[in-house]
């Protein structure tokens, strides 16, 4: 993955961006004598990839001091924003509005805010232009310079730890699978492949050499690519599990989450018109992710990522979800330990829930899907087993 960073003063920068990491600052800096005085510098780092990106927006005010501040500019490529932290981000066409989240509004001279913001892109992903502060022009002119970028500003509190469930069997879970039942090595009975929008080159099979209890697990043999989707799906109906629906799995992988997004657990979401509920990952962490808004669980900002974990590879690891199925609450736990960026309480955490919670509809899973989509890069080989779901808590 390569990074660059450029400062650009007089000339947008045009070149389309492909699946690489980019980072692209943008200076506007004070005019010549007799010029209008520039309102602002912005900082504008991107991380992209093949149809998506992140950017961190950092504002610098050259003018008076501000109680709120409103920044605009203008897309020169087709990106579309789908999401935004520490910032209202809204866009009309290729123009783009980003409006403080009240705690961050207040800027004295040389101050500075930071915001970041997700979005999508089909054949260019070239720098923004036309960044203007309260609407004045942040100005141009001066030469262009390379320059370091900053991430944005840790969280000002983490999300209270939770207790873990307690170590149980399955008990009355309404689904209860350590794949013993599979006679081949071609998923059957309860479970059966599925490509739910778009079938590739990924398989799954029952396999009997690689397991953490018994003498089977499910394999997915998952591959990079858009809509290259290979799950299994259970065959229960999970409408009515809850109020909480708990889940637990022991899952194993053998290639680290890459920077693009991937996804491993798929469940149709009723709440949201039938799209997935999904768990998976990005910028190398683990992540929720919401098929009908692209929100993600934690924000994909450094701070955000950094409260998620990675995945451990080639070991088995217990995988667990509470889902709150009458208010927007989440819990995660990998083994024993609650991952405070996949914590979602409905009182909003910088860079963990404030996109998350935009939604206030509670999620609803009706089915369980085991496997792997790639939106980019991201072949992995991920075993599954000891699987359950049901309406009281799941130990490891």
């Amino acid at each position: 993955m390569r990074t660059r960073v450029l400062r650009l003063l007089r000339r947008p920068w045009t070149a389309a961006v492909a699946a690489v990491a980019l980072v692209v600052s943008v200076l506007v800096a004070m005019p010549a004598s007799g010029a209008a005085a520039a309102a602002c510098r912005v900082d504008y780092g991107v991380d992209a990839w093949a149809g998506g990106y992140t950017a961190r927006v950092r504002i610098t005010n050259l003018g008076p001091a501000v109680s709120d501040w409103r920044l605009t500019w203008t897309y020169t490529g087709d990106q579309q924003v789908t999401s935004a932290w520490n910032a209202t981000v809204t866009q009309t066409g290729a123009s783009v509005v980003a409006v403080d989240a009240g705690w961050n509004g207040a800027m004295s001279t040389g101050g500075t805010a930071e915001f970041g913001l997700q979005g999508t892109w089909r054949s260019a992903d070239p720098a923004p232009d036309d960044f203007a502060l309260n609407g004045t022009s942040c100005g141009d002119g001066g030469t262009p310079t390379a320059t370091p970028t900053t991430s944005p500003t840790a969280p000002p509190t983490t999300p209270p730890p939770t207790t873990p469930p307690p170590a149980a069997e399955c008990g009355d879970a309404v689904i209860c699978s350590g794949f013993e039942d599979q006679a081949g090595p071609e998923p059957s009975g309860d479970w059966r492949f599925t490509a739910p929008d778009c079938q590739g080159t990924g398989t799954a099979a029952v396999d009997s050499a690689v397991s953490h209890a018994g003498g089977r697990s499910l394999r997915v043999d998952g591959r990079a690519g858009y809509c290259n989707h290979a799950f299994v799906a259970h065959s229960a109906d999970l409408s009515s599990v809850g109020p909480v629906m708990y889940v637990r799995m022991w899952v194993r992988h053998t290639t680290a989450l890459p920077t693009s997004h991937v996804t491993f657990v798929s469940m149709p979401d009723s709440a949201q018109g039938g799209r997935a509920l999904r768990v998976g990952g990005q910028n190398g962490a683990l992540q929720w992710n919401r098929e009908s808004d692209d929100a993600t669980l934690p924000a994909q900002s450094p701070a955000g990522v950094a409260l998620s974990r990675p995945l451990p590879t080639d070991g088995w690891q217990c995988l667990r979800f509470a889902i709150d199925t009458s208010a927007a609450g989440l819990d995660t736990w990998l083994g024993d330990e609650q991952v405070p960026g996949l914590h979602a309480d409905g009182v909003p955490t910088q860079d963990v829930d404030q996109q998350w919670l935009t939604r206030g509809t509670a999620p609803r899973p009706t089915a369980l899907r085991l496997g792997w989509e790639s939106y980019a890069t991201g072949d992995d080989t991920v075993w599954f087993d000891d699987v359950a779901v049901g309406s009281a808590p799941i130990g490891c």
